[in-house]
């Protein structure tokens, strides 16, 4: 039970970009990211990323090291990729062998020197954030990070037994264990160091689990996926456009969950200062509360901000 004490939330910019491999290779598993996919493909063409496509196959197992499970609930990407180039060639190779159904010419050359192979890798995974990935993750941080701030707050008041009662169908907690469905078996106590749980976007719709000797890391798919790549502010109802304006109605029509200054900034294309005014407005207004979690301040609506949406 004092594993419960210790769960906590991160999210992991390496770990979105390494499963956008398997949504790369085959778009119509994961349709909802297609206009990702026609947006990336064609920036690609000059990189060779047949060395992560085997070590990350569209089916099972995945090899841990260039997932590592995220250390602090802020992500960044340049500490991500210098833990998976700091990956001791022994363990990146004893996973590489774990890896079924991709072509073992590459395998085996990963094999052949697996320290040049994790510095390959590294450097490939680099040069696909920049071309694919890094331009889109400010909209994929908000989305991650408004699962984390609504999931906290599910564990704040309902603990365990609430967060992992809707977190997804393969998980279920059973009240002094979790139990995740998975096709591979596995059974251990924590250990004291707690569980990190990490949404995703690109895993979507599935769980996926890393165990020892990595810290425990429960990842799930994050609400809101849908609308990942819905381009633009959510639509401002008409009634109460006119009554607060267009801008300070589409911001309190977003704050149908908790977010924070930022998550909107990016949602609405506007300035964190910008959405910092308009939020003081429709604070002083009793639309919106805010409240201090960490070092972060989070906004949502009051009852009679909920009403003023849900009439107009």
């Amino acid at each position: 039970m004092d594993d419960v004490t210790r769960i906590r939330f991160a999210f992991s910019p390496i770990w979105e970009l390494v499963a956008s491999l398997r949504t790369l290779r085959d778009p119509g598993r994961h349709s909802l990211h297609l206009p990702w996919v026609r947006a990336v493909r064609p920036r690609l063409t000059g990189i060779d990323l047949s060395e992560l496509f085997a070590l990350v196959p569209l089916q099972g197992y995945l090899v841990d090291f260039v997932t590592p499970t995220p250390e602090t609930p802020m992500p960044d990407f340049a500490a991500d990729l210098e833990r998976v180039r700091r990956t001791h060639p022994e363990r990146a190779a004893e996973e590489a062998t774990w890896v079924s159904g991709s072509d073992p010419r590459v395998i085996e050359r990963f094999l052949a020197d697996p320290e040049a192979g994790v510095a390959r890798v590294a450097d490939t995974l680099e040069r696909y954030w920049e071309l694919g990935f890094a331009e889109f993750w400010p909209r994929i941080y908000g989305l991650l990070e408004g699962d984390v701030l609504r999931r906290s707050r599910q564990l704040a008041v309902g603990g365990a037994r609430e967060l992992f009662g809707d977190l997804h169908p393969n998980v279920r907690w059973r009240g002094d264990r979790l139990t995740v469905t998975r096709n591979w078996e596995y059974s251990a106590p924590l250990g004291g160091d707690g569980l990190v749980l990490v949404p995703t976007a690109f895993y979507w719709p599935d769980v996926a689990v890393m165990v020892e000797p990595y810290q425990p890391m429960l990842v799930y798919p994050a609400t809101g996926v849908g609308t990942l790549w819905t381009s633009g502010p959510p639509p401002a109802p008409g009634a109460l456009a006119a009554l607060l304006g267009r801008t300070r109605a589409q911001i309190l029509t977003a704050l149908a969950d908790p977010t924070t200054t930022s998550a909107l900034a990016r949602q609405m294309s506007l300035t964190p200062g910008a959405i910092s005014q308009h939020l003081s407005v429709l604070a002083d207004g009793g639309l919106v509360t805010r409240r201090r979690l960490g070092r972060e301040v989070v906004y949502r609506r009051t009852p009679v901000g909920d009403s003023l949406v849900c009439v107009s």
